[in-house]
């Protein structure tokens, strides 16, 4: 399937696949006690049994602009959380979400931005970019609904370097093992692993489905960085995303992680839209 091609910052893209994109990710990690809905103006993830306002959230907003209208809505948006009990949490991307002032209408109402980040999609093809070779005993694995004896062994490896590579509590390492297995028996998802004599040392995720890849997770334990592991990872999720018939390859970084940002864009990823505001409540009206 033909890359995306056109002028930045949207490259072409239609108003649908611009949605679609912004609603892929929720849905990727949509695992068992996660579910998604579409109301049509904004769709909302959100997880039964974990409280973490980044499982709980509304996204794709496209909301009026009558102020009484959008007042409305947002109230209506309000109780919904109030009734799931979890904290209101909405993702904002400017340029597409709407109003077009959502973002001071939404801190009018005591939103507070937790600094958000950049979509960026794959637009040039992967195979341009030269391979780094990887050191004497290093292997890259490609795992994609491993059978149970091997599901575990590999959540609790994927587990390590995400957790240390993203400084998650020691305390929550159960749980993140916990989340990958359920994610690993997944048929869309794809885990890579990159191991140094039987080392995890660095990982990296693809969500393939409807046509497109949603790419996750890239991440290398200290001890390992700068040997350009995650050049290595980002190559091949991206290629094989490609080879799998993946038209539209994106990801997401967060605004404070310039090296990773950096990374992506030397190797065909540009950077789509506005940098997004996700919009916590910290008070009510």
């Amino acid at each position: 399937m033909p890359l995306p091609d056109g002028p930045s910052p949207w490259f072409g893209l239609t108003p649908h696949q611009l949605r679609f994109l912004e609603v892929h990710p929720a849905r990727a990690i949509a695992i068992a006690g996660r579910g998604w809905r579409d109301f049509g103006d904004a769709v909302m993830l959100f997880s039964a049994g974990e409280k973490e306002p980044f499982f709980n959230r509304l996204t794709a907003v496209r909301w009026p602009d009558d102020p009484q209208a959008f007042n409305a809505r947002l109230g209506q948006a309000l109780e919904l959380f109030g009734a799931l009990d979890r904290k209101p949490y909405v993702w904002v991307t400017p340029g597409l979400s709407g109003p077009t002032d959502v973002v001071a209408r939404l801190a009018a109402n005591g939103f507070v931005d937790q600094g958000g980040g950049y979509a960026m999609l794959l637009v040039r093809d992967p195979s341009e970019f030269a391979d780094v070779a990887l050191p004497r005993g290093a292997v890259l694995e490609r795992w994609n609904n491993p059978p149970g004896p091997d599901r575990i062994a590999l959540a609790e490896a994927l587990a390590l370097v995400i957790g240390e590579s993203f400084r998650i509590p020691d305390n929550r390492r159960a749980n993140l093992a916990v989340e990958i297995g359920l994610t690993l028996q997944q048929p869309y998802f794809h885990a890579y692993l990159l191991r140094i004599d039987g080392e995890p040392v660095a990982t990296g995720e693809r969500y393939t489905f409807d046509g497109a890849s949603y790419l996750s997770s890239i991440s290398t334990r200290s001890a390992w960085r700068g040997r350009g592991f995650a050049r290595v990872i980002t190559l091949a999720l991206a290629r094989d995303s490609i080879a799998a018939g993946a038209g539209l390859v994106h990801l997401s970084v967060h605004v404070d992680n310039v090296p990773a940002s950096r990374l992506y864009d030397r190797l065909g990823f540009a950077t789509l839209g506005p940098r997004s505001a996700d919009m916590l409540q910290e008070r009510g009206r």
